[in-house]
């Protein structure tokens, strides 16, 4: 009975990370445009008085058509701002680790539902796992200690982004214990069926 509940939710919680998963990767190359949008508040070239987005539609164009051009032309024009451009490349290189977290958590979900729970591959999938964590941890840090600079202040000590560096480093270490459990019983699993 036990043993059904635990594959039944393997299961489900195989479905939700495939669906995470796949999010994570369809978002990843549109990083440069969700940020360009996300920063046109600050573009003056789109604001005008009353704070109202502004575009001249020479043919009648559609808002589709102005966020579709804004968006691509963000590609170009997310480098050309620091902020713009260090937050691009921090929250690339989270979704690339989260991508490859996910991807670990599939594999060892899978070979769960397979009924080997203690094999030496899900010691090695917890492994990178913990690696992906300390590379965030690492990331968000960078990024903390660059907006110290960048502002000259401690405001972005007061943001989600000092919260990753500890959060991210506890996963990663957290993922390193459980690689060395996983490992052990691995063996001792190994060890236990040679000698029957």
């Amino acid at each position: 009975m036990e043993e059904n509940k635990t594959r039944h939710l393997a299961r489900i919680l195989l479905v939700l990370v495939t669906i995470t998963f796949v999010c994570n990767l369809v978002v990843l190359p549109l990083l440069p445009g969700i940020v360009g949008c996300g920063l046109l508040h600050i573009r003056p070239e789109y604001v005008v008085e009353g704070g109202d987005f502004f575009f001249e539609y020479s043919s009648g164009g559609s808002w589709l058509v102005f966020y579709s051009v804004l968006f691509w032309e963000s590609y170009v024009t997310v480098w050309q701002d620091g902020y713009s451009a260090v937050l691009t490349l921090f929250l690339f290189a989270s979704g690339c680790c989260t991508a490859v977290i996910l991807a670990q958590a599939r594999k060892i979900l899978e070979t769960l539902l397979e009924g080997e729970i203690f094999v030496r591959s899900n010691a090695r999938h917890m492994r990178r796992a913990a690696v992906c964590c300390f590379v965030i941890s690492g990331a968000a840090l960078v990024r903390l200690l660059w907006g110290f600079w960048y502002y000259g202040s401690i405001a972005p000590l007061f943001t989600y982004n000092a919260l990753f560096v500890p959060v991210f480093l506890m996963g990663g270490l957290l993922f390193l214990v459980m690689s060395a459990l996983f490992l052990q019983a691995a063996c001792l699993k190994e060890e236990n069926d040679l000698t029957i």
